[in-house]
């Protein structure tokens, strides 16, 4: 009897202490600078919500953040860094479905699992993505650009900064055989760039960042990647409709994450901050502004929402006819 009650007190003690543990934890969280990684460059959609949910979550949470930028590998530079980092909160990363439901069947090997090495914190926003051409070009619709090609004899090429917007002009290029070469960019912004100058064709882009080139003509935008008409662009058609696929559905997502085994205090705290954040009337104002469509969601249905989209994003590569590099 005396072994089964030590044993019942022994429990109890570890419960209470555990109790405590995590009190403390959510109660003291944050005690120093937090670093937000952003696996794109300045400029691009990813980095201009980043910006904008530092900004709120320093003041909500009383410390700094500081975002920094680490492009490149198509977003792996940042999650192999955020994965290595230690688990406690001080780091997290803004991800999208190009880290973590492309590019595992975008590259034969990854620097990172999306799903083990990672804690789910919360779900931003989605990105509708356009096909965008020169400002320059006689071209006003799809058909015409296709026509561009067939009537004119010209090579089309298509530039793209980020798995969406390649697997989005794969798809594309597949559906309406313009025979396109890709070219792939750096960053979006990079790949705008040589659209305007003319030495790509068409690209892909994320209404947040190609918005400016837009509203100064720079870049005409012919269609939406999304099955149904975006309500941040009502009038534009669809990508499905103007070329009669229907299954034709691209939108890109947006997120916050930090490294495998943070703990629950912490991963509760960020999570209630950012969806808090993300709610908020001020908060969907600018990212709607900026082209953003906002979908909060915490950590507990971001997670089943990540390992749904690994499952999405691979048909949707295989559709595209992309092979792994």
């Amino acid at each position: 009897m005396n072994t089964i009650i030590q044993k019942t007190l022994l429990v109890t003690c570890l419960s209470a202490v555990a109790a405590s543990e995590s009190a403390w934890a959510q109660d003291t969280y944050p005690q120093k600078e937090i670093r937000f990684i952003t696996a794109f460059s300045a400029g691009s959609a990813s980095d201009i919500v980043a910006r904008l949910l530092a900004e709120r979550l320093q003041k909500n949470l009383g410390q700094t953040v500081i975002v920094e930028n680490k492009p490149g590998a198509s977003g792996q530079i940042a999650a192999d860094y955020v994965k290595n980092a230690k688990p406690d909160g001080y780091t997290i990363m803004l991800a999208t479905n190009t880290t973590h439901s492309a590019n595992p069947y975008l590259f034969k090997s990854l620097r990172y699992d999306p799903v083990k090495d990672f804690t789910p914190l919360a779900q931003i926003c989605n990105f509708p993505f356009v096909l965008a051409v020169s400002g320059t070009l006689p071209i006003s619709s799809v058909q015409e650009l296709i026509d561009h090609k067939k009537k004119d004899g010209v090579a089309l090429s298509y530039a793209y900064g980020n798995s969406t917007g390649q697997i989005a002009a794969a798809a594309f290029d597949k559906a309406v055989g313009t025979n396109a070469t890709a070219v792939p960019y750096k960053s979006s912004p990079q790949a705008m760039t040589d659209i305007i100058g003319g030495r790509a064709s068409f690209m892909f882009a994320d209404l947040a960042s190609a918005g400016a080139y837009i509203e100064s003509g720079k870049l005409k935008i012919l269609g939406v990647t999304t099955k149904k008409r975006s309500v941040l662009a009502p009038k534009l058609p669809t990508i499905a409709e103007t070329i009669n696929q229907p299954t034709f559905d691209l939108a890109a997502w947006v997120g916050i994450f930090g490294p495998a085994g943070m703990p629950e205090p912490v991963v509760k705290r960020l999570s209630d901050e950012l969806v808090t954040i993300t709610s908020s009337d001020d908060m969907q104002q600018r990212l709607t502004k900026m082209g953003a469509e906002p979908t909060p969601a915490p950590a507990e249905k971001f997670g089943p929402f990540v390992a749904e989209q690994l499952k999405v994003w691979g048909e949707k590569v295989k559709e595209a006819g992309i092979e792994p590099q």
